[in-house]
């Protein structure tokens, strides 16, 4: 799923984060958006968009719709009108009235986040359909979605495209290369066996170039998603017979695998630790987000009580800092769980969030009545909105499931 946390511009086609969200925090840095980069009135955050902008803004919007919220108009129109006339999304457009060329760098995960995020909105069939297609038009022969068109497929892109399909109606399983491969297909490529004592189930990011897996904490809860076709937000699934790994290769076996994976890594400390250089033991609070959410969606909350009650004891400044994707993740952990996002440990998730951009046009208060923006004037009125690090997009995660350093190693 995870914009996911932060990392390190490292290629053309890997876009990685620039500022850690995370060392933002420690160091107690304030950033602010590039002066070059004009932010949009209906644009959520107000860090610099160039690399995530689309990406934030349908995590933003999806999760309001989760919440009962109906975003501002203007939010929609200003990521609907991020769409190319082909149907592709890029990560930002600065002048999105202008005509995108070749010179526009499209890929797979601003087109699948923004997929599911208008069909949360919800009347906008035909960009959805666009999208749709400019998706099945990029597909790899093995199955799979790599970030850009023509590069190699991952687990991360490959998660949000299945995702994104889902959503819009279509069978994930039927969508096929023309060698007849399936997401599903590349998922399962990239899981690692039962057999690997440390690591089995776990789903790696891409092979290596000697066709070695390794396991990756964010490619395996995107992955879990994936295989179980929620999208970004999942209700709460069912406890299984057994937590173990079990030998398989059909969907709910890599989405129970990849679960089970990533609760024996969250019962060590309740948290997974970033991968950062020389961030020692420091906690990846977005992939702690995102464990939590597909561990709950694929084994029920058994094992995300005590890793949740972390994040709400720990991961509020993380998200003050990052702004409307790292919000968007914990409403995905509290929903998926079956926590109120609106008592995260005291904080309003969902406040919170709409304060990051344009005042939701309406939301469901406790008692089922539609309730509008006027209704909240005594919560501070205004779009109070957060200092954040500028962040890149993993083009080879975030975001999503959040930018997290989709390349990095998880132990």
């Amino acid at each position: 799923m995870k914009i996911r946390r932060t990392a390190a511009l490292v290629a053309a086609t890997v876009v990685i984060g620039a500022v850690s969200a995370q060392a933002a925090v420690a160091d107690g840095a304030s950033p602010s958006p590039s002066p070059k980069v004009v932010l949009p009135s209906g644009l959520y955050g107000t860090s610099d968009p160039t690399y995530d902008g689309v990406w934030r803004q349908s995590l933003a919007l999806v999760a309001q719709d989760t919440v009962g919220v109906k975003p501002a108009e203007k939010a929609v129109t200003w990521l609907a009108g991020q769409q190319c006339e082909n149907g592709g999304f890029a990560a930002f457009r600065a002048r999105p009235g202008t005509a995108c060329d070749a010179k526009t760098t499209l890929d797979s995960n601003s087109t699948a986040a923004a997929v599911q995020a208008l069909v949360a909105v919800g009347g906008r069939k035909a960009q959805v359909s666009k999208g749709v297609d400019w998706l099945r038009k990029n597909q790899n022969d093995d199955g799979g979605w790599g970030y850009n068109p023509g590069g190699a497929s991952d687990a991360n892109s490959t998660s949000v495209v299945l995702g994104a399909l889902a959503a819009a109606g279509e069978k994930p399983a039927d969508v096929t290369s023309g060698a007849g491969k399936s997401g599903l297909d590349a998922l399962a490529s990239l899981a690692l066996p039962c057999s690997d004592d440390r690591n089995g189930g776990a789903l790696a990011y891409q092979p290596d170039k000697k066709g070695k897996l390794a396991a990756n904490a964010d490619a395996t809860a995107a992955g879990v998603l994936g295989a179980l076709g929620t999208g970004f937000a999942p209700g709460k699934g069912e406890a299984p017979d057994a937590y173990t790994c079990e030998d398989g290769k059909a969907p709910e076996d890599l989405a129970h695998n990849g679960a089970v994976h990533l609760q024996n890594q969250l019962s060590t400390h309740l948290y997974l630790k970033s991968q950062l250089a020389g961030a020692e033991d420091q906690p990846d609070y977005g992939n702690t987000a995102d464990a939590v959410t597909a561990v709950a969606a694929a084994e029920g909350v058994k094992y995300t009580k005590d890793p949740y009650a972390w994040l709400e004891k720990n991961a509020k400044s993380w998200a003050a800092q990052s702004g409307p994707a790292a919000y968007a993740q914990l409403i995905f952990a509290a929903h998926a769980t079956g926590n109120d996002p609106r008592d995260f440990g005291g904080t309003d998730l969902v406040s919170a969030l709409g304060k990051t951009g344009p005042a939701p046009a309406s939301a469901q208060s406790d008692d089922g009545r539609e309730k509008t923006d006027k209704d909240d004037k005594s919560d501070g009125g205004g779009f109070g909105t957060w200092w954040i690090v500028g962040v890149m997009f993993i083009a080879a995660v975030g975001a999503g499931f959040l930018i997290s350093g989709r390349k990095k190693q998880q132990p």
